[in-house]
């Protein structure tokens, strides 16, 4: 039987919520699943990602076939870091402490540029709230018959005078 993490959708029309989930293959895409990891709401900005990396650990290493926007939580999540590193602790290349410190120093920086990201966002919007609709027109002081000459300059075509040449 092949099992899949698959994103299930739930929410009305063009309001899209998603529960991420575990699922036979032949299963409909709404339909019976195994076990339910998380949620994913790409309504909100940035969107909302709620996952138990636990079980979604435990279900790679058992050999789950994640799809594509499945991956991309997982690899935003740390969820495929995570396992990356414990395949490095299996194959001995570094102790299981080695690994956990470079997981939580990983999602420090990582909690660090999201929330980085969130505030540049939060300030654009409140930017692009606080810019008046309509602007002002700044106003010249110029004489009236100046503007008129620097307008409509006169051009003059000087005469030129060219004499054919003559057949002799």
């Amino acid at each position: 039987m092949a099992v899949k993490m698959r994103l299930q959708r739930h929410g009305s029309k063009k309001r899209p919520f998603y529960f991420i989930v575990i699922a036979d293959a032949r299963s409909p895409r709404d339909g019976k699943f195994i076990q339910k990891l998380g949620s994913y709401n790409p309504l909100t900005v940035p969107a909302t990602i709620q996952i138990d990396r636990q079980k979604a650990l435990d279900w790679l290493q058992k050999g789950a076939q994640p799809t594509d926007t499945v991956r991309r939580i997982l690899s935003f999540k740390g969820v495929l870091f995570l396992k990356h590193l414990l395949r490095g602790v299996g194959l001995g290349l570094f102790d299981e402490a080695t690994a956990m410190e470079k997981f939580t120093q990983w999602s420090s920086e990582h909690d660090a540029h999201v929330a980085k990201r969130q505030g540049v966002d939060k300030k654009a919007r409140t930017d692009k709230r606080n810019v008046p609709v309509v602007k002002k027109v700044e106003e010249v002081a110029v004489p009236v018959a100046a503007a008129v000459e620097e307008e409509a300059p006169v051009a003059e075509v000087p005469a030129t005078t060219e004499e054919k040449p003559t057949a002799e």
